[in-house]
């Protein structure tokens, strides 16, 4: 459960997932679950993951929806060149931008595979009209940028690669965390929680139960931008609960 009331936490993020392998359950999905670790480190507040399919149209009615909700929006997967790597076709629709061959990538994919032209590869030379080619260090392809939107490969190895090499770009006020390890359960500690927030409501509240753990039942997680406000709320959260309930804070 995280509790926080209506307040400005800073750049905002989405992601969107493609890939019928993953809604089918044939592949794990991981890229959400670590640009969520990396964008938190990097101080931007990720609001929305979304997982859709290999189609242009779901793609291009998410990006549309997206695209002016939030500051940064992430897709990954679909960027290959098979009958269903759509998602910068999905994106041009999205954006209702045209697709158009851009002649520095043409020349990239040519000269990187001289033995394997063929349409197929051809396609992946193909960008919404005003794309921008954002390089970082070792990358030897750009992250394909438009407008607010970074496309990323699916594969994992491949996106954690580009990200690492540009994520500077997208650099925030960090959020500072606290963690308080409790030997109540959950219901109980209901109303401390609500207390605090009213008090200080440009926090991120959170309870978690732990479950097969002998030394606690639930851990609460506090959350802020601003240092000293973390740590008054945190002294109020504790003023609130019984003493020997809490088993220790981090």
């Amino acid at each position: 459960m995280e509790l926080m009331m209506e307040f400005d936490f800073g750049k905002t993020a989405a992601i969107v997932i493609t890939g019928n392998e993953i809604l089918s359950g044939k592949v794990p999905e991981q890229n959400a679950q670590y640009l969520a670790r990396e964008l938190r480190a990097l101080g931007v507040n990720l609001e929305r993951v979304t997982i859709i399919p290999d189609q242009t149209k779901p793609i291009a009615e998410e990006i549309a929806f997206c695209k002016d909700r939030f500051d940064f929006i992430f897709t990954s997967g679909g960027i290959g060149p098979t009958h269903d790597d759509v998602t910068v076709a999905g994106v041009a629709l999205g954006l209702s931008r045209k697709l158009i061959e851009n002649p520095a990538l043409s020349k990239m994919l040519r000269d990187s595979y001289p033995d394997r032209v063929n349409p197929a590869l051809m396609k992946m030379a193909y960008v919404p009209e005003g794309t921008e080619f954002i390089f970082g260090a070792g990358l030897k392809s750009p992250v394909l940028l438009i407008e607010n939107i970074y496309i990323f490969p699916g594969v994992p190895e491949f996106l954690v690669k580009k990200f690492s090499a540009i994520k500077e770009r997208f650099q925030e006020a960090p959020f500072y965390l606290k963690k308080i390890f409790l030997r109540q359960d959950e219901e109980k500690i209901a109303e401390p929680l609500n207390k605090t927030l009213e008090q200080f409501p440009r926090l991120l509240l959170g309870s978690y139960p732990i479950l097969h753990q002998k030394e606690y039942k639930v851990v609460v997680t506090i959350e802020s931008k601003e240092i000293g406000l973390l740590e008054q709320a945190t002294k109020t959260l504790l003023s609130f609960l019984p003493e020997e309930s809490v088993y220790k804070v981090e």
